[in-house]
């Protein structure tokens, strides 16, 4: 039986390796974006952002005397590399890039509310007040990528009918 110490240890183990994975994927799409300079702006944005996070993570871990999982991180970033060749693949790249970076966030926002959640109820203020740090920058970026979804797929469907202009990226 698990105990709630337990559980936010998991969570936050499971935390730093999604922001490896999301490291990893906005990393990916950042350097294929060509045509798109506001959104690869703002990914780069996001990138250091993550970077952050995963700080602020490792060490909420190192002080309840544990580490971030090897196998977890190291699955997150094989994950992350098959969706950035899948992506490759694609005719509307960043469109679908977009979307799934919608949803990647809004994972993110969920997984921050609830290591709030657990670290409140094990006592444990600087773990609750590093998540609350993360949280917002979080649902900036969703909220962000909502407002803009409309003007990045208008400017892929203008790029996409245009003759000898690439779309995708």
């Amino acid at each position: 039986m698990a105990t709630p110490q337990d559980n936010l240890l998991d969570w936050l183990r499971d935390a730093h390796a999604m922001e490896q994975q999301a490291e990893k994927m906005l990393e990916a799409q950042a350097e294929r974006l060509q045509h798109y300079p506001q959104l690869r702006a703002r990914i780069a944005q996001h990138i250091e952002e993550t970077r952050g996070q995963q700080q602020l993570l490792a060490s909420c871990l190192e002080r309840l005397g544990s580490s971030p999982s090897t196998i977890k991180d190291l699955s997150a970033k094989l994950v992350a590399f098959g969706q950035g060749m899948a992506g490759m693949t694609v005719s509307d790249e960043v469109v679908k890039g977009a979307m799934a970076g919608y949803v990647f966030e809004h994972m993110e926002i969920a997984s921050y509310t609830i290591l709030i959640a657990a670290a409140k109820a094990v006592g444990d203020l600087q773990t609750q007040r590093a998540c609350e740090q993360i949280l917002p920058q979080e649902v900036a970026m969703a909220e962000w990528l909502q407002q803009h979804l409309p003007e990045i797929t208008e400017a892929f469907l203008a790029r996409s009918a245009a003759p000898d202009t690439q779309a995708k990226r």
